[in-house]
């Protein structure tokens, strides 16, 4: 059977009672002892207060006006309880008068409309008509304890044979109702954050709804007149267990009406606690030797009202937390160190970063090289770096966490030492026999040395040296040699600044593509901008020896296949088309230190080019003619 059924069961059992009693008169019998009377219901309200005035302080303590509210609702119960006890006739009073006939009625009738208002979309915080509202309360109480002792009117008319009556019927009864939609509320509350609070607050609203009832049809003195008393204690009583239970779990007063406060208290004592944990945390890191601040665990727990052990608690649990950060932080600092091991990073830029990356998780880390074959860096804290299985240098992590973390750190460090190294030599031997955008793309993907390519627009520069043939025969070949080297010193870092791909060295011609492999927008910009920094260079050369060949450089823009072509055992970059082919027509056009263009390159950069038109030229192996333009400069 579910729990829900077994509880509503329960629930119903008083009225059931009542019900009882009500339909069988000779069962309802009078118990007429004054004394027994005043001392239980003394004692009985005594408590009850008690639990209200600890709702009451914790609605302070969370500033909550919900829980302020409820607390309200038990106060004003047990507060009129209370007036009842103490005027009960033949103890303080000698007759009984309205003040211990009603007292209970009007006690149950505002606490339901507390009950109710408490159930009501809150914000947090305590706002000023709540608190009027709990000063009018113990005014009204006052008052009512004095005139009814006093005996004086309204209070003083003479008893009658129920406590409810006439006009009070229509109010009871609305009470009566008032209890129970407070309690759906609270129900619909648990059911979307269960909490043993909350359901004593819901068993309680019912059973003071079962009272009101019991007050209203029950003649006094009777069974059932009794049996209101016994609900109300139930009543409070339940609560009371619920809170003793949290509290024997929690081992601490502090929290434990929290289930009833609205959702914003809850958000902002969790908030709170987390805050409280992460200042333990960082105490924790900041301890110069690991030791555990125990004045800061006190701190917090006078701040939330915790006992030892959940001082202690709170402690461990932030050493653990503390510890799990750091995993979490040194596995992170690992992942970063293999992330730093990339294509074209040298080892010192790689240890550099590795270090810097590891320092917030490991602290600082030294790293030593060997040079010269000398290891500067010793120790028996120092874990080796190796490459190829050869000790390379080594590393000194701060001890602290675990170890194989640390030996995992230096393995990494290893593995991207190697790494760089490798790199480093693959992209001297690349680099010097290839252009460096198609030596870095090869690095990061080797699968584009395969043979083929694709048909992309380009800009050809073609440039070779007019006369050099002529030149050869007059000089020795070292002289050749040392031509070459000194112009295609100078011509080829203008190329590679400008973001061009030098394909291949012919002799004395070189043919350089911008756009391939690496994609450029300006492509066209970058050629002639290329073509004519190179012939300024080349110029100042040749000044000092007029009997050196000059340059002539030729320049086209359109559709070529550009890839991998040769063979499955020798293959080379280039690219093949009528854009390359004509390119290459071009600077057999030009003069020794000149650059010329043709069309498609010139009308993509007209706006920024000084430029002579040389018409509509006929080249060889060409039949249609090639629009061409004689570049002066760059504007």
């Amino acid at each position: 059977m579910p729990r829900v059924v077994v509880w509503a069961a329960h629930l119903a059992l008083p009225i059931a009672g009542l019900w009882l009693l009500l339909t069988v008169p000779d069962a309802d019998v009078i118990w007429q002892h004054h004394q027994t009377h005043f001392w239980l219901v003394l004692v009985v309200a005594a408590v009850n207060v008690a639990i209200g005035v600890a709702m009451s302080i914790a609605a302070h303590n969370r500033s909550d006006g919900r829980l302020f509210l409820v607390s309200l609702v038990f106060l004003a119960a047990a507060g009129f309880l209370f007036a009842h006890a103490i005027a009960t006739p033949g103890v303080l009073i000698g007759h009984p008068n309205a003040g211990f006939d009603t007292a209970m009625a009007v006690g149950l009738i505002i606490g339901a409309v507390l009950a109710v208002l408490s159930s009501l979309r809150l914000p947090a915080g305590i706002p000023r008509w709540q608190s009027g509202l709990r000063v009018a309360l113990a005014l009204i109480l006052f008052a009512w304890m004095v005139v009814s002792l006093l005996d004086l009117p309204p209070l003083s008319r003479q008893t009658q044979v129920r406590e409810v009556e006439g006009v009070m019927v229509w109010p009871a009864l609305a009470a009566v109702v008032l209890y129970l939609v407070a309690a759906v509320r609270f129900y619909l509350l648990h059911r979307r954050a269960p909490s043993a609070v909350l359901i004593s607050v819901v068993t309680a609203f019912v059973l003071l709804a079962e009272a009101m009832v019991a007050v209203t049809l029950a003649d006094k003195w009777r069974l059932s007149w009794w049996e209101w008393h016994l609900i109300l204690t139930t009543a409070f009583l339940f609560v009371g267990y619920s809170a003793y239970v949290q509290y024997r779990r929690e081992g601490t007063a502090a929290g434990l009406f929290d289930g009833i406060a609205v959702a914003e208290t809850t958000r902002r004592v969790r908030a709170q606690y987390e805050a409280a944990l992460e200042e333990l945390v960082a105490a924790l890191q900041e301890s110069e030797r690991g030791e555990r601040p125990e004045r800061l665990a006190v701190r917090m727990a006078e701040r939330f009202g915790l006992t030892e052990k959940q001082a202690a608690v709170l402690d461990r649990a932030a050493a653990a937390l503390l510890a799990e950060r750091d995993l979490s932080g040194r596995l992170g600092a690992l992942v970063t160190v293999g992330e730093q091991a990339r294509v074209g990073a040298g080892e010192h830029e790689f240890l550099r970063a590795a270090a810097a990356a590891v320092e917030p998780s490991f602290g600082p880390v030294e790293i030593g090289l060997i040079s010269d074959g000398r290891l500067d860096l010793r120790g028996a804290d120092t874990l080796p770096l190796t490459v190829k299985g050869q000790v390379a240098g080594a590393v000194r992590i701060p001890p602290g966490g675990r170890a194989e973390l640390r030996a995992t750190l230096a393995n990494q460090l290893s593995i991207g030492l190697e790494n760089a190294r490798l790199y480093g030599q693959l992209s001297t031997l690349f680099r010097q026999y290839m252009s460096p955008d198609v030596a870095a793309a090869l690095l990061a993907d080797p699968d584009q040395a395969a043979l083929g390519g694709q048909l992309v627009d380009v800009t050809a520069l073609f440039a070779d040296l007019r006369g050099f043939t002529t030149f050869s025969e007059a000089v020795e070949p070292g002289d050749i040699v040392e031509m070459l080297n000194r112009y295609h010193g100078v011509a080829v870092p203008c190329i590679l600044d400008n973001g061009g791909t030098i394909v291949q060295f012919v002799g004395d011609a070189l043919l350089a593509l911008f756009n391939a492999p690496a994609r450029q927008a300006d492509h066209e910009l970058r050629a002639v901008r290329a073509a004519l920094q190179m012939q300024a260079a080349v110029r100042e050369i040749a000044e000092g020896r007029p009997d050196w060949p000059r340059f002539r450089v030729g320049a086209n823009t359109g559709p070529a296949l550009v890839g991998n072509i040769g063979s499955e055992l020798l293959r080379g970059f280039n690219a093949m088309g009528d854009a390359v082919n004509v390119a290459a027509r071009l600077q057999t056009i030009a003069e020794p230190g000149q650059v010329v263009i043709g069309g498609a390159t010139f009308d993509a950069v007209a706006d920024r080019t000084r430029a002579a038109f040389l018409g509509d030229l006929e080249v060889k192996g060409r039949r249609q003619t090639v629009r061409a333009y004689a570049v002066e400069a760059l504007s």
